[in-house]
């Protein structure tokens, strides 16, 4: 049996609709205010996955014009983040330990970051365990142009 952790309560509360879609990721931002500067909307959350969307505003561009690959990163993580604390049981912490990114293309427009598990692990009482976050980031057209291993160290609290 999953334990519903607060994080992904405070989403099922919310309107399956933009408006609070909105609220929820405002909320996210005030939580962690460095989010803040890619203004990442979730748009699907559930243990194991979540979407956020990114648009392409004039504090992402780098000197080229596109999305720049650090703002990418963070919203990498915006996307991990969120589907830990979905995932994650109240009776354990995680925190992030390694991020792995390789840039497959340039991001011309906004971008999609989806974060998804291939099985939800098992929380154990003893000892903390490396889990594995992949994270694709796909441009407007669905082109994946970054992907990130986002490796966060899980422990009981």
């Amino acid at each position: 049996m999953t334990t519903v952790t607060p994080t992904y309560r405070a989403w099922q509360r919310l309107p399956r609709n933009t408006l609070g879609s909105a609220l929820f990721s405002l909320g996210m931002c005030v939580r962690v205010p460095y989010f803040t500067s890619v203004l990442p909307r979730v748009t699907a959350l559930e243990p194991g996955r979540c979407e956020v969307r990114a648009p392409k505003w004039w504090g992402v561009r780098n000197h080229i014009g596109t999305f720049h690959a650090i703002a990418a990163c963070n919203l990498a993580e915006v996307a991990m983040g969120m589907l830990a604390e979905a995932t994650v049981p109240p009776t354990h912490r995680w925190i992030p330990k390694a991020m792995h990114t390789q840039y497959l293309a340039k991001a011309s427009t906004g971008l999609r970051a989806v974060a998804e598990l291939p099985a939800l692990p098992e929380f154990g009482e003893d000892e903390g365990f490396d889990l594995v976050v992949p994270v694709s980031i796909l441009d407007r057209a669905g082109v994946l142009v970054v992907h990130a291993d986002i490796t966060v160290w899980v422990t009981p609290t």
